[in-house]
């Protein structure tokens, strides 16, 4: 633990009831960096007032968000990968949560699929091995998206639970398709979290300047079902939305994690979370700039 005596000044003030003067103590603190997570985790143990503790509790988070906020920076900046991703994003909520399960339950999935993939098969059959994988031997439970379970959000506990929404269900289908050179993607039809299968068609004489991707079908994460162009322009139809060919636009690692941090947002509607809403938001509003 650090010791000085302005760190002794600041901790005395941080009970101070004038909010300018906790907000003054706070800012200082938070500039000081992680090296005084120890002290304040010291003097939150050995406090018994439960209102100095919330206190305590909003500096130490502020310290993890800052550290946050600038690994996510990183992040963007080198090459977003979607699993590093989706684990920043579990630390929002779980900063001292270790990732070795999660790295080590992938790479089994990882290893599994690939056992059972191979040059002849078609694209449909290659789905089929990923969704029999994950939704019959791996188990993987996938619920529709409730903004009342902030875990089903996160990967680690998509991991170690092996439940969480079709978000999450999505993105670990996407990653383990990265992974295998497998050609899927999410893509952008409203209020779905839909993963489409692209196949490559090249145009000669110049294939390397008239190359387009296409979907080919849809794959459902909530259950690995298969869907048809007519059966999603029938979903269209249903709901009354206008086709548009943005919606069929692949989504970037970087698009996939913003879209799950406002969605992870929704979740803190309520008074006393809305700052981790603004948080979420923030970090959506970073990695989008």
């Amino acid at each position: 633990m650090l010791e000085n005596e302005e760190i002794n000044a600041l901790f005395y003030l941080i009970d101070d009831p004038d909010e300018e003067v906790f907000n003054s103590v706070s800012t200082k603190l938070v500039s000081m960096g992680k090296g005084i997570l120890p002290n304040l985790e010291h003097l939150w143990e050995n406090t018994p007032d439960e209102g100095l503790q919330h206190r305590i509790e909003m500096i130490i988070h502020k310290l993890h968000f800052q550290d946050l906020v600038s690994d996510f920076e990183k992040w963007k900046k080198n090459s977003p990968d979607l699993l590093q991703g989706s684990l920043l994003v579990s630390k929002y909520l779980y900063p001292d949560l270790s990732h070795t399960r999660t790295f080590q339950e992938i790479e089994k999935l990882r290893r599994n699929i690939w056992l059972e993939l191979n040059s002849y098969l078609t694209p449909l059959e290659e789905v089929a091995v990923i969704s029999a994988i994950l939704f019959n031997y791996y188990k993987l439970q996938s619920n529709t998206v409730s903004y009342e379970i902030p875990d089903d959000f996160l990967l680690p506990k998509l991991i170690e639970n092996r439940r969480g929404n079709v978000i999450s269900s999505g993105i670990l289908y996407l990653i383990l398709g990265q992974m295998l050179d497998v050609p899927v993607a999410a893509i952008k039809i409203p209020k779905q979290f839909i993963i489409a299968y692209f196949t490559t068609e090249y145009q000669y004489p110049n294939p390397v300047k008239r190359r387009t991707e296409q979907i080919k079908f849809f794959i459902d994460p909530l259950n690995g079902q298969v869907y048809t162009q007519k059966d999603v322009e029938e979903y269209f139809k249903r709901n009354s939305i206008e086709l548009d060919t943005s919606f069929f636009q692949p989504m970037s690692n970087t698009e996939v994690i913003s879209h799950l941090l406002r969605e992870l947002a929704n979740c803190f509607d309520n008074e006393p979370s809305g700052y981790k809403k603004d948080d979420l938001l923030f970090l959506a509003q970073t990695i989008d700039e």
